[in-house]
């Protein structure tokens, strides 16, 4: 695996100009993402060029609509460290500001994809936009090309189910329940990183204790019950367990929670940052009439659960 080198502008030293550029929110890091890394990994075979990318943070379109809270599909540790797995020299995690997202996209081409950095090979989407206002398109980085003297290059999207994988897409399947297809898209199972707060303690009187963890600004999945793994950072091994990520409609709840509730495990692991991995998801969140019937029902869960988890 390569020393992945993470700056946080396009201040870079000089040993990583002329490279291979890829930009992008690369939200998932979803199997469409993954054949964009393949073709530049191809291109660095070939050139010998370093591989970087660039990267906004937050989201643009999170910046531009402070309501879109719940929005994102992995948060930026989880990220970088898929952009390790793939073997990238160096990452610009450019802060997203109203400066700059004032910079022109003429500007943007000539003062830092060409001044600043010296890029060779840029790979971006054939729907990439960018500059003030979105005004700059693939059509415009075309037409710079032989002026900064770099070479653009826009891979085919890759189509599973005669759909075009997109973040826009797994998003939506999430929130439809479809997290058996989204996982297949991600090309990996989807997941939650958070820390352990402290709670009302309602799943411990009632027998079945949980973490509860903060889902921040991630996407929010169909509310119901997954059976899940979860990863705690001193800890080698995924543990499972089942989750509810919702409102508690029984106790009413008015706060999206993510509550899981792990097997054979009693430690106290508040304020521990975990990850959540969701690999099936089992049934929507409903109301019970009383807590026997909810008590009940949460047995079924755990077995069909584990069921999963063999």
């Amino acid at each position: 695996m390569v020393k992945m080198k993470i700056f946080k502008n396009f201040k870079i030293p000089r040993k990583y100009f002329n490279s291979i550029i890829l930009i992008g929110n690369f939200d998932g890091v979803h199997l469409g993402h993954q054949k964009l890394f393949k073709k530049a990994k191809e291109f660095k075979k070939k050139y010998k060029n370093k591989i970087g990318v660039i990267t906004f943070n937050p989201i643009p379109k999170m910046f531009f609509n402070k309501n879109l809270k719940n929005f994102k599909l992995m948060n930026m540790s989880q990220k970088i460290e898929h952009f390790k797995k793939q073997n990238i020299d160096f990452l610009i995690d450019q802060k997203f500001s109203k400066n700059f997202s004032h910079i022109k996209a003429d500007s943007f081409i000539k003062n830092y994809l060409n001044k600043k950095i010296k890029t060779k090979f840029l790979f971006v989407s054939n729907n990439f936009k960018f500059g003030n206002k979105r005004e700059g398109d693939i059509n415009l980085l075309k037409f710079y090309e032989k002026n900064y003297n770099y070479k653009l290059i826009i891979p085919y999207p890759l189509k599973k189910y005669k759909k075009i994988i997109s973040s826009t897409l797994i998003r939506k399947l999430l929130s439809n329940g479809k997290l058996n297809i989204a996982n297949k898209l991600l090309g990996k199972n989807w997941e939650i990183e958070g820390e352990v707060r402290r709670g009302r303690k309602v799943g411990s009187k009632i027998g079945f204790a949980t973490c509860n963890i903060d889902i921040s600004n991630y996407i929010i999945a169909k509310p119901g019950v997954y059976s899940v793994k979860v990863k705690l950072y001193k800890r080698s091994k995924k543990i499972n367990g089942i989750a509810n990520l919702g409102y508690r409609p029984t106790f009413n709840q008015k706060k999206i929670l993510l509550e899981v509730n792990l097997f054979n495990f009693r430690r106290n692991i508040y304020n521990h940052k975990i990850r959540v991995e969701f690999i099936k998801f089992i049934r929507s969140e409903k109301k019970f009439k009383n807590i026997k019937l909810l008590t009940n029902q949460i047995k079924k869960d755990i077995k069909i659960a584990k069921k999963s988890l063999n």
